[in-house]
């Protein structure tokens, strides 16, 4: 009898062991966070809602031209990258006109601008906002950081955004993401033609207090002014 009630008390203490280890292994997986990749966007949108402004070295690469310069932004849309190659050409964006030096033709091209994302500007909280609204997005390896490219030692997350309607202008983008600071470190868009447009960020800093005065190009003078290259008013 005492050995049948010993044994009883064991089987009942280790059943009460049994769901309460089972408790907690349901607790621990409940708490854990499913990471999925509109959820990875949506935390890279946060973090961009909180730069006040930005500055970056950026490298754009188009079919084989390469290009180099400095990118800034201010909120709320401020944009302005000057070029080191081609060298002195500017591109520049005060929330409502959008000017462009070219220096090898001595022309200034100016375009009255109500929205237009380029691939820059995409690394800002609007642009993100629009990707989010516009693109389905998912990783391309998952949720851990991977090489930026074969045989670098950077690592980085990597999402695929692929449009859901027609009426974008890249047919899918490509983001690559500090996964660390949450930062965007490259932008590779591919357009309904098929051509690749790359953008690379570095040297990224953020809330400097950038003055909006810096968003003012003041063009040479003996410069060629075009207006509404890009389309009229009325378009």
């Amino acid at each position: 009898m005492e050995k049948a009630f010993i044994m009883k008390i064991f089987i009942e203490k280790g059943r009460s062991l049994f769901f309460c280890l089972l408790f907690a292994g349901i607790s621990f997986l409940s708490a854990q966070e499913i990471v999925t990749a509109e959820r990875y966007l949506a935390s890279v949108a946060e973090r961009y809602a909180a730069v006040r402004d930005y500055e970056a070295r950026i490298i754009i690469h188009s079919g084989s031209t390469e290009m180099y310069g400095t990118v800034s932004h201010r909120v709320p849309s401020f944009l302005r990258i000057d070029f080191s190659s081609p060298a002195e050409q500017v591109i520049a964006f005060n929330g409502e006109t959008l000017t462009v030096y070219l220096p090898g033709y001595r022309a200034i091209l100016n375009q009255n601008v109500q929205r237009r994302a380029g691939g820059a500007s995409l690394a800002t909280a609007q642009g993100l906002s629009l990707l989010r609204r516009n693109y389905v997005s998912a990783f391309v390896t998952g949720p851990n950081p991977v090489a930026l490219e074969s045989g670098s030692p950077e690592r980085v997350v990597k999402l695929r955004l692929t449009r859901r309607t027609n009426s974008e202008g890249f047919r899918e983008i490509l983001l690559d993401i500090n996964p660390e600071t949450r930062l965007i470190r490259r932008i590779e868009g591919r357009t309904l033609t098929d051509s690749v447009v790359r953008f690379d960020f570095s040297n990224i800093l953020i809330n400097q207090g950038i003055p909006e005065n810096r968003f003012i190009y003041d063009a040479p003078a003996s410069a060629n002014l075009y207006n509404n290259f890009l389309f009229s008013d009325t378009d």
